[in-house]
């Protein structure tokens, strides 16, 4: 990061305020149960966890827009949820968060989505889920496509798709979203589930982490940057991508760029950092990465700074959010280094 990149990103994040961005996927609500252990339970060989503390916070497609609130722009959720109890409590914590819950979709016979981490002196013990794709119906997922063909019609600058695989986002789906984001001449960008991996053809790009990015090739995961230039040549070939963006955790990440015929990849070291939690730091890159791309940032620029959001996710315990204060903080000190 040179003075003049620091400059420029200040310049960009500038227009971040107001900046109107559709978020469609799965969405859930993320609990936490901490506490402590001393010791281990004498009916099994499992900790026994002394509760301290319970809290919940918006996961998934809704951790994507309370992201993208936190950077002062203004998401448009719309997914589907159902008319229950942890759709309320949703609800309210997307209301805190700044992010307008009038575009969603509720559906009385679904159960909306909800996974519990029990947390124990800074480590998951273990996590239980409450999910039923199955209850998510065909005239659901029609009244969820209807509302964002509502809202892509209002105007936005990046629609993204956050597929957890959790059923909202399936190939009918898909194709009807991305199309209708075409008509628009809005660009898309998707935090890809495997399955779904190759349907996201002649998208603005896809930020599949290593394992996903080799397992949506159907290929046999490999180590080193040589390996993975390979494979992000590959996969823009394949799916005909405008840009990629792989993430590599400790490795950083490596941005694929199409210039003419030509992909040329740009890696993007990451700074040594203590690590507490990883939980939901792919949903502050796709967010901030659409977000940047859409306020004039080069694919190069917007990939930087989802970087910077990254690194200061990940030091945070549980699904987090990262601010435009954090993030210009980041990366002057990136001007040092």
């Amino acid at each position: 990061m040179t003075k003049a990149g620091f400059k420029r990103l200040s310049s960009i994040v500038s227009n971040f305020k107001d900046l109107r961005i559709a978020v469609f996927g799965d969405l859930m609500l993320d609990r936490y149960v901490k506490g402590s252990v001393k010791r281990i339970s004498p009916e099994a060989p499992v900790p026994v966890v002394r509760v301290t503390s319970e809290s919940s916070v918006c996961g998934g497609a809704a951790n994507v827009a309370v992201n993208l609130a936190a950077l002062g722009a203004r998401p448009v959720l719309v997914s589907v949820a159902g008319r229950d109890q942890a759709a309320e409590e949703l609800s309210s914590l997307l209301a805190a968060a700044g992010v307008p819950a009038g575009a969603l979709v509720r559906d009385g016979a679904f159960r909306t989505i909800e996974k519990t981490r029990v947390i124990a002196e800074h480590q998951q013990v273990v996590r239980f889920d409450r999910e039923f794709p199955a209850l998510l119906g065909p005239a659901a997922k029609r009244a969820a496509l209807a509302s964002l063909a509502e809202v892509l019609q209002e105007g936005c600058g990046a629609l993204i798709l956050s597929d957890y695989g959790k059923g909202l986002l399936e190939p009918a789906t898909i194709k009807a979203a991305i199309a209708l984001a075409a008509k628009r001449g809005v660009p898309v960008f998707v935090d890809p589930k495997v399955e779904h991996f190759q349907l996201y053809r002649g998208v603005a790009c896809i930020t599949p982490n290593t394992a996903e990015a080799f397992g949506g090739m159907r290929l046999t995961q490999a180590d080193g940057q040589p390996a993975a230039e390979a494979l992000g040549a590959a996969i823009m070939k394949k799916l005909a991508l405008r840009t990629l963006l792989i993430t590599q955790g400790e490795h950083g990440m490596t941005l694929f760029v199409r210039k003419g015929a030509a992909v040329t990849p740009v890696h993007i070291p990451t700074r040594a950092r203590e690590v507490f939690d990883v939980t939901g730091a792919g949903d502050t890159v796709i967010s901030t990465l659409a977000l940047t791309w859409a306020a004039g940032a080069a694919p190069e620029e917007a990939a930087l700074a989802a970087n910077f959001a990254a690194g200061i996710v990940v030091a945070k315990l549980g699904t987090a959010s990262a601010s435009v204060e954090e993030l210009l903080e980041s990366a002057k000190s990136w001007l040092t280094a």
